[in-house]
């Protein structure tokens, strides 16, 4: 029996006519109502949804601002490190930001042939490697820092200075 005899004969044996859902022929199914407003009442529940929003929001005018200094998130993150850290080595980078080695050997690659950081014996290791910023490096830092800030100010101007350290201090929580 094709299936559209078989769907009207189980219609009619329970006394009913064909669904429009089960695609009777010649029916169209009822389409469902328009979302005139998006409910996002259970996200906001969440922890992880609302970080990510936050950091999202956060990120964007990062990345427009950082673009001056051709800085990624990361490479910023890594910069920094080796300017209030001289001499820090790529495992302890990779330990600080959960970075996979590979994937911090073509970041400091770069970097080096910016002419932002050189690599230099570590004074207690022979095998390990030390990086320093140059003094490119530290110029660009001072003033990629400086717009960090006042990007993060930006961001979270809603704020008083308490909720912000609450914040910070809460999500810290979260991660460390």
């Amino acid at each position: 029996m094709p299936p559209s005899q078989l769907r009207k004969t189980r219609a009619s044996a329970a006394g009913a006519a064909p669904s429009p859902a089960l695609g009777a022929p010649g029916r169209r199914p009822t389409p469902a109502p328009a979302v005139e407003q998006v409910d996002t009442g259970y996200l906001e529940t969440l922890i992880g949804y609302n970080a990510r929003r936050a950091a999202l929001a956060v990120i964007d005018r990062f990345m427009v601002r950082m673009a001056a200094f051709e800085l990624k998130p990361v490479d910023f993150s890594v910069l920094s490190l080796i300017t209030h850290n001289p001499g820090i080595t790529s495992r302890q980078l990779c330990n600080a930001l959960g970075i996979l080695p590979p994937n911090l050997v073509g970041m400091i690659n770069a970097l080096e042939r910016r002419k932002l950081i050189v690599r230099q014996p570590h004074p207690r290791d022979g095998r390990a490697v030390g990086l320093h910023l140059t003094g490119t490096g530290q110029k660009l830092m001072r003033d990629a820092e400086r717009t960090a800030l006042e990007v993060e100010t930006d961001a979270s101007q809603s704020l008083s200075a308490t909720e912000r350290q609450t914040l910070i201090r809460l999500l810290k929580k979260i991660y460390l």
